[in-house]
């Protein structure tokens, strides 16, 4: 299982024209390279970034429509134990470091995968930090 974890707001932060980030830019790189894990959610966290965009006028709509169709392309496995995990492993993450379930799915899936994770999510980084998980473009 190579590759890494990959936070929505990485994706996002390549996709939306007004955010330029050497770090999500390099994150999408390895993607694009060795491919990435993201829990069950992640497509709708992306989606409805994409389309707060819109609504805020920061992209129009066919920007959103290709951005859709740009992400589903990702060789991006999305896991089928998100769900299951949610009811222990994940929450108990979530509660530990005072994250939303979401973002603990994340870091959840990171560690049971022994895999590096991908975010610009600080409080994500440092609980991926406490749990010994790598955070990519670290050493």
């Amino acid at each position: 299982m190579p590759g890494l974890v990959i936070d929505a707001s990485v994706v996002l932060a390549v996709m939306l024209p007004d955010e330029i980030d050497v770090y999500a830019n390099n994150a999408m790189e390895a993607v694009t390279r060795f491919g990435a894990h993201a829990p069950v959610h992640w497509p709708l966290e992306v989606a409805n970034g994409l389309l707060m965009a819109e609504r805020r006028k920061r992209i129009t709509q066919v920007i959103r429509r290709k951005s859709l169709e740009d992400a589903r392309a990702l060789p991006v496995e999305i896991d089928s134990e998100t769900g299951e995990a949610a009811w222990s492993e994940t929450s108990d993450l979530a509660a530990k470091y005072k994250l939303s379930i979401y973002d603990a799915a994340y870091l959840e899936l990171a560690r049971r995968h022994s895999l590096p994770i991908a975010t610009l999510d600080d409080e994500l980084k440092i609980a991926a930090a406490s749990e010994r998980v790598t955070i990519f473009g670290e050493a």
